[in-house]
Order: structure tokens, then C-alpha cells, then sequence
């Protein structure tokens, strides 16, 4: 994995040089590099695939922009908001426009430039002596480049709805005015490659190779996308009568598709139980090195993160509190926090349920403590301190408090920080951890796939099986509800068990559920009172609103304006 990590952390540093200087590397890029030399050695053939695994995501939503190399989509989601100052950096308060989409700026471009990286490869790896002198080896390498922009095309349209399918890299002499195709035939490309590739790709990869693609990566892919397609948002009677074709799927196979690729790999894993963790502190630790239950991920080490040599493109700078030092940029919602049960199985809802409104801490599922960090959690040494003091000459304010260490700009306004992917092992939450990777797909995000196509095949006994070995894995009683209850309860196991790893701000979409979408952001104030004793009150952090057409960001204008025939998204 070293030297897989080395070459990661070149192309890393390559970008950071092409974000400050494009137009020269450009320019350059183009006599500099002997492309002849690269496609006749199947060694320089494989860097160039390395280059192109950048494409997947990771801590960063947006690598060439400051800001958003420090934290990911969480904070557009239900589950958290943006920190520091309250700033609205993912416009989710201010509504998007095609000029200005915030932090999701540059999504269309970044991953345009490598659909074209990896067109320009199997435009010509085919005909390459590299092919010729090793099949199989450069064959795997072009499934995995297939794999890659599979991925990409599945970001795409979550993203964005039907997008043009290019499959060649595009000439002097081509048409630059790109048409949209429908959503359901990107699907159908999508599955249709990932078919293709997936007996081409390794069952397995060794150690040293973590992070490039497998057989059960490529069908991963294919499950999530067709999951998302037979979701609501995609239904026809749900889709804009305008341009509908870019929204609409209308496959009257379409759980049954979903469920088969999901069903595909729980064969391969002859349905087997998900790694079983004693208490919080083993779950927290299924997220800081690969683990059989990681379908793909990407790599990180102390020879590759983020972004060249910044720490603080890692989470326990980014999302550590203030008083420890870090900058806590995404904290979760009071209103997300409260999705997490009881020990026991009941919700915070429930009438004749455990929890305690006065005590919101106690007695929650192991997964609250093993994600969350909230007033009083025992986190690197000692407690977290949010409050602030009546009477600070006698109690002073807390450490992680505005009134409190590090920059207090950056202090926690719901009352909450992510625990979550933490190794909490280091010394400095600027020093690095070994081998902790970016979680792309894993089993138990199959496994609720599964759960959720069967629900909707009205088979709820087979959807309980795999519903349950995610949320027993958790310590938590047995589901036995039944209906509209069974499908709640699947939406909620994938906000609390897949929480921060990206899927929210999609979930929410494509089940179409506003009350998700546009609310009132809810956090808990604290206050250590003159007796000595801790009081708090829930507040409304910020608002944020709703605009149907957000369940799809639109395309730049400037795209717009350069390929006419390039419409854009309904309501922009």
C-alpha cells in the first residue's frame, strides 16, 4: 500500500499545482509528457489509472477551494450544519443559482475532467503496446478505469439528473454543444459498463492494494444506483413535466433490479453477519483502518492524505472542538441527534419510551456515543465543555465553550461535534493515523439497500433479516414492525448507521422528505448555573428553507451558456 500511497500523494501534489497555476500546466502539460512512452509500459499505464482513483471522494468536498478541503457534504445535509460564523457556505439558506451554487462549485467540472482523463485512456489503451504485452494485467487496469468512470457518471446524476454519456474523449473536430441524455439511459450506461467490468475486476485485492477497484466494488456501485433510481424522486409521477425525461425512471423492474444487485454481493458474502463490536469505543474503531466489511474506500496513511502535507484536511483537526485545538466545522443538528434510540430500542419520540428530555445524554444507543460528541462526553482526556458560566469568576466557562480555548469562533453552535472516524489514539489532533481510509461503500450500506428494495416487494420478513443484522450489530433489540413502521425504521438505520460518510444529503432527496430538506436547525444551549448545576435550552440555530428545485443542483452558466443545447435543471 506504500507505494500505492506515494503515487496518490504525487498526483495530490500535481493538483495543488494545477489549482494556482492551470493555464501553464495546460499548455505544458500537453509536449511535456511522451504519451507514446506511458501507453508502451504497462507500469507508466498503471500510474496513470492511480491518477485517475483521485476521482473518488474523500474528507474534501471540493479539493481546489480552500475552504471545502476541510470538510465534506455533511453540513448541507440534515445531519449537520456549517460552524464557523454560521457562514451559509453551501447555500443552502440562500437558495442556488446557476452562477452560484456555494462550495458545490466546482462538481461539475472536476468531475467533467475526469470523465475526459478517463475517456482520453480507453480511447487508446486497446491498440497500446502496454495491451499487447500484457493482456491481462493492462485489461484489469482498463476494467478499473470503466469502474472509475462509472462512479463518476453515478455522482453525476445524483447530482445533477440525465447528463450527456460520453464514452470518447472529444476531438478538434467534434460538436462541443453536448445534449443531456435521460436519466434512464445514464442508468442503463452505468449498469451496462459495471456489468462488462465486473468479472474482469479481482474478487479480492491484498492488503497492499486496498483502495482499487474488486468485483464487489463494481457491483456496490451498481446497487446504490439502482437503489437511487427506483427511489421516489425518480418515479414518473413524481418527476417536472418539463424536461421530465431528465428525472424519470420508469422500469417497472425496478426493485427487483434493485434488489439483484444488492442480493448479487450478499452472496458473495454468503449473507454473512457484519463485524461484531462490544461497545462504542470498537464500533468508532471500524472507521480508522480496513476492515472486512469495507467494499472500497479511499486510501489514506501518513505517506497520503488529503491534500499534500495539510493536516487539516483530516477530521481531528477539522471536526475536533475549539478547546481542544480544533476547528469543529460540522456540527450536527439537535434534530439528527435525536434520530439516535434509546439502549433499550425506543425512540425519542415514544410516549412510553426511556428518554429523558432533561437528560439527553443518558441512556442512548452505543452508536450515539461512538458518533457524537456532546456536553460532558469523555473525549481525549477529559469532558466536553460547551456551557457558559452565570458567574464565571466562580465557574469559569467551559474549554470547548465562545468564552472558552482555541478560537472560540470556531465553538459549536447546536451543542454538538462529530466523533466519528476520530483516532482518538493520536497525541496532537494534528498529528496523522496510520491506514485510516475514506469509506466509499461497505456492507452495511448493502445490507439496508437489500432491506429497503424487499420493503417496497412487500417481502418485510426478508427486509427485518437484514434490517436487523445492521441494527442488532449495534447492540440494539430486534425490529419487528411492520409496514409504513418497517419503513421508517430502514430510513432511520441509514441516518444513524451511514451518518457523515455522504448519503444523507441524498437519502433526504430521493425520498423526497422536505421536512429533511427545509427546518428550522435545532441545537442545545448550556449553561452552568450559579448553584454549580448544568441547565440547557433547545434553540433555533438557523432556518433553513426549501425550493423544489433543489432536489437537484443546476448546471453552471457558464456551461449553459458555451452548449446551448445543454439545458439546464427545472427551476433555474
Amino acid at each position: 500500500m506504500k507505494n500505492l500511497h506515494k503515487i496518490f500523494l504525487y498526483v495530490s501534489i500535481i493538483m495543488v499545482a494545477f489549482s494556482s497555476c492551470k493555464d501553464v500546466l495546460e499548455t505544458e502539460a500537453k509536449s511535456a509528457f511522451a504519451e507514446d512512452l506511458i501507453y508502451s509500459d504497462p507500469a507508466q499505464v498503471e500510474r496513470l489509472v492511480f491518477t485517475a482513483y483521485n476521482s473518488t471522494e474523500g474528507w474534501a468536498i471540493n479539493r481546489f477551494e480552500w475552504w471545502g478541503r476541510h470538510f465534506n457534504i455533511e453540513g448541507a445535509s440534515f445531519e449537520a450544519k456549517f460552524n464557523f460564523k454560521d457562514q451559509d457556505l453551501y447555500r443552502v439558506r440562500a437558495g442556488w443559482t446557476p452562477a452560484n451554487v456555494g462550495i458545490f462549485g466546482d462538481r461539475w467540472r472536476n468531475y467533467w475532467d475526469y470523465v475526459r482523463l478517463t475517456n482520453e485512456f480507453l480511447d487508446r489503451i486497446d491498440d497500446s503496446p502496454a495491451m499487447a504485452s500484457d493482456p491481462d494485467m493492462v485489461g484489469v487496469l482498463k476494467a478499473e478505469m470503466r469502474f472509475l468512470r462509472a462512479n463518476l457518471y453515478a455522482k453525476l446524476i445524483k447530482n445533477y439528473g440525465g447528463v450527456p454519456i460520453m464514452e470518447h474523449a472529444l476531438g478538434l473536430e467534434d460538436d462541443f454543444n453536448l445534449v443531456r441524455n435521460s436519466y434512464e439511459e445514464c442508468v442503463n450506461f452505468i449498469v451496462s459498463e459495471l456489468d462488462e467490468i465486473v468479472d474482469v475486476l479481482p474478487e479480492t485485492r491484498p492488503d497492499a492494494e486496498f483502495g482499487r477497484a474488486t468485483k464487489m466494488a463494481a457491483l456496490a456501485v451498481k446497487s446504490r444506483t439502482l437503489l437511487y433510481a427506483a427511489s421516489k424522486l425518480h418515479d414518473p409521477v413524481n418527476v417536472p413535466a418539463e424536461n421530465s425525461e431528465f428525472y424519470s425512471y420508469s422500469k417497472s423492474t425496478k426493485w427487483e433490479d434493485a434488489s439483484k444487485a444488492a442480493k448479487d454481493i450478499i452472496d458473495m458474502v454468503e449473507g454473512r453477519d457484519l463485524i461484531v463490536v462490544a461497545d462504542a469505543q470498537a464500533y468508532q474503531s471500524l472507521f480508522l483502518s480496513p476492515n472486512a466489511d469495507i467494499i472500497f474506500a479511499r486510501p489514506y496513511s501518513s505517506a497520503y492524505y488529503e491534500f499534500g502535507t495539510d493536516v487539516n484536511t483530516l477530521p481531528d483537526m477539522n471536526q475536533t472542538p475549539n478547546g481542544y485545538g480544533g476547528w469543529g466545522l460540522s456540527s450536527p443538528t439537535h434534530n439528527f441527534a435525536l434520530e439516535y434510540n434509546m439502549s433499550d430500542g425506543s425512540t425519542t419520540t415514544a410516549e412510553d419510551g426511556t428518554y429523558d428530555e432533561l437528560n439527553p445524554n443518558n441512556g442512548r444507543e452505543m452508536r450515539y456515543y461512538a458518533t457524537l460528541n456532546y456536553n460532558g462526553a469523555y473525549f481525549r482526556g477529559r469532558n466536553i465543555e460547551y456551557y457558559l458560566s452565570e458567574n464565571p469568576s466562580q465557574y469559569p466557562h467551559g474549554l470547548d465553550s465562545p468564552q472558552g480555548l482555541g478560537n472560540t469562533e470556531h465553538s459549536s453552535k447546536t451543542g454538538y461535534n462529530i466523533r466519528k472516524f476520530h483516532d482518538e489514539s493520536l497525541d496532537e489532533v494534528t498529528d496523522i493515523s496510520g491506514e485510516r481510509p475514506y469509506i466509499l461503500y461497505r456492507l452495511a450500506e448493502v445490507y439496508l439497500n437489500y432491506a429497503e428494495a424487499q420493503y417496497h416487494l412487500d417481502k418485510e420478513d426478508e427486509a427485518r433479516t437484514y434490517l436487523n443484522k445492521v441494527s442488532t450489530r449495534a447492540l440494539q433489540p430486534e425490529i419487528d414492525a411492520s409496514g409504513d413502521d418497517l419503513l421508517e425504521a430502514i430510513k432511520r438505520e441509514r441516518r444513524v448507521e451511514l451518518c457523515f460518510e455522504g448519503h444523507n444529503f441524498f437519502d433526504e432527496r430521493r425520498w423526497m422528505n422536505t421536512a429533511h430538506l427545509g427546518f428550522n436547525v435545532q441545537g442545545l444551549k448550556w449553561t452552568m448555573l450559579g448553584s454549580g448545576t448544568l441547565s440547557f435550552e433547545e434553540y433555533t440555530v438557523v432556518e433553513r428553507g426549501w425550493w423544489d428545485k433543489q432536489y437537484y443542483l443546476p448546471i453552471p452558466q457558464s456551461e449553459v451558456e458555451k452548449a446551448p443545447k445543454m439545458l439546464q435543471n427545472y427551476g433555474y
